[in-house]
């Protein structure tokens, strides 16, 4: 065990070399780093998302998104290009801003802002920002910023979604209305239109229907029934020369009827001077007058009794069967006018439905619309009083007294623990491609050879010293050599602290 350290000792002298440059040049880099960081401020800010301050069930406001998706879409509006620019240049954030393009702004920006949320089921949804700066005020002014705009967003975000919701349901509202208005015309219009044709008299037109149809048989029997009276009275009169006194009359033929007899049996007493007989000729002549309007011809006032009561007869007859064609040929019209409205019921029936479901339809959601309206604007109300779920800050941001970035002894020692490691490693990877044997074991490892012993290498003082006189030479140089470079990279390129803010911009390297 001690012949293998001092063997691994002595390859490790032999590439003493190539560790000090890696060591050296990173512990170099490292503590230099360290040492000219400049310090960093991180000043913090924690929101909280509260629920609505009215319960759901009593009052709902129209703005429903959850707390997560509502923090996430002011962060993305908060990291925007444009605001990133804005509070970067009207702050003065960043000390090199004159010579970085407006994407490095941004990514600086960005590279310095931390942003975290914290939610679960039955807890409460928190969001913590932090911003770090060189200085402690600026960090805090630019949270400052931050905070100013996420509440702003967050009630310009609910205000203006409650009014865009209560205008839209307005306009719905408005729009239905309207429709409303247009179907109860059209349905007005429709029904003036078909008013002896609308199902909801269908029923009344039936019965009349009924009705007519009755009453044009009834005048059809009370025609057949007067050409009956008027053939029997023809054969009577013909047969007999008498006419039948007890065919029924018309008042006014009965009555001229009861005259003529009266006239008679008076003639038969009396002169034709007689008053009393003058009086029965005139009342006479005045019934048979009144009978002219029937159509029937007065007769002379000596002419036959029979003969004159078988053409008033006549006449009477054929009045009363023109009065019944008459009646008959306006039956059957109305009639037929009413067997046309029945008939064009079934289709005015499913037109008008048509007409009253697109009514129902809109009124229905015309109502719903109205109902919507009514939450839209209590819920918008609710926002207007800021009465809803809000954002509400739990810590204000305050400027730093100590800087809380870098932290240097863990820089330092970090390079230093790195730089030991890769040194150590270059040397194990630089003796793994070394196939030089060294020791008796090397010769039987790989040519399979036992050698009977083993002569050391001997060097002389003059070589030891060289030796040692080289490896001087060369710590010295790794020494200045890598000091020299970064102060010449400081001072004539870029000062180390822009050179390690950049890198740590580029790779996010300040978590």
């Amino acid at each position: 065990m001690s012949m293998s350290f001092k063997y691994y000792f002595s390859i490790f002298l032999q590439r003493m070399t190539w560790f000090l440059v890696v060591f050296v040049a990173i512990s170099g880099l490292a503590i230099t780093v360290a040492m000219t960081l400049p310090p960093s401020y991180v000043s913090q800010v924690r929101l909280i998302v509260e629920s609505a301050q009215i319960p759901g069930d009593l009052a709902e406001s129209t703005v429903q998104i959850s707390a997560e998706e509502q923090l996430q879409i002011f962060e993305t509006r908060l990291l925007t290009r444009a605001n990133m620019l804005d509070i970067s240049r009207r702050l003065q954030v960043l000390e090199d801003s004159g010579s970085m393009s407006p994407d490095e702004i941004v990514d600086a920006m960005r590279a310095r802002t931390d942003i975290s949320t914290s939610a679960g089921r039955n807890q409460a949804t928190l969001m913590t920002m932090s911003f770090e700066a060189s200085e402690a005020v600026t960090a805090a002014a630019v949270l400052n910023e931050y905070l100013s705009l996420i509440l702003r967003e967050d009630a310009e975000y609910r205000s203006n979604r409650a009014g865009q919701t209560q205008e839209f349901f307005a306009q719905e509202v408005a729009r239905l209305g309207d429709e409303l208005s247009s179907q109860s015309a059209a349905i007005l219009s429709f029904k003036n239109k078909n008013a002896e044709a609308l199902p909801e008299s269908l029923e009344y037109r039936r019965e009349q229907q009924l009705s007519l149809q009755e009453r044009i048989a009834q005048l059809q029997r009370d025609r057949e029934a007067l050409e009956d009276q008027r053939e029997r009275l023809t054969q009577i009169y013909e047969t007999t020369g008498r006419v039948d006194t007890a065919t029924t009359l018309s008042p006014d033929a009965q009555r001229l009827r009861n005259l003529e007899n009266e006239l008679s049996e008076a003639r038969a007493i009396y002169s034709e001077n007689h008053p009393k007989l003058k009086s029965l000729l005139s009342r006479v002549a005045q019934a048979r007058a009144s009978l002219d309007t029937s159509g029937v011809g007065a007769s002379p006032t000596d002419a036959d009794p029979a003969k004159v009561m078988f053409d008033l007869q006549m006449g009477e007859i054929a009045a009363r069967l023109e009065d019944l064609e008459v009646q008959r040929s306006q039956t059957e019209q109305r009639l037929t006018e009413v067997n046309a409205t029945i008939e064009a019921t079934p289709a005015n029936s499913i037109a008008l439905q048509a007409l009253e479901r697109d009514y129902d339809n809109a009124q229905a959601q015309y109502n719903l619309a109205v109902e919507r309206l009514a939450k839209a604007s209590t819920g918008e109300r609710i926002e207007t009083l800021a009465r809803g779920q809000r954002i509400t800050v739990v810590e204000q941001p305050t400027a730093p007294t100590e800087p809380s970035k870098p932290n240097r002894p863990m820089i330092a020692g970090g390079g230093l623990f790195v730089g030991l490691i890769l040194g150590i490693a270059l040397i194990v990877v630089l003796e793994m491609l070394d196939g030089t044997a060294r020791r008796p074991a090397d010769l039987v490892d790989r040519l399979g050879i036992t050698p009977i012993g083993t002569i050391p290498y001997l060097q002389t003082q003059r070589q030891k010293m060289v030796r040692r006189s080289s490896y001087a030479l060369i710590g010295i140089l790794i020494i200045t050599m890598i000091p020299t470079a970064i102060y010449l990279l400081h001072t004539y390129y870029l000062p180390l602290d822009l050179i390690a803010e950049r890198v740590m911009n580029k790779f996010d390297l300040r978590g």
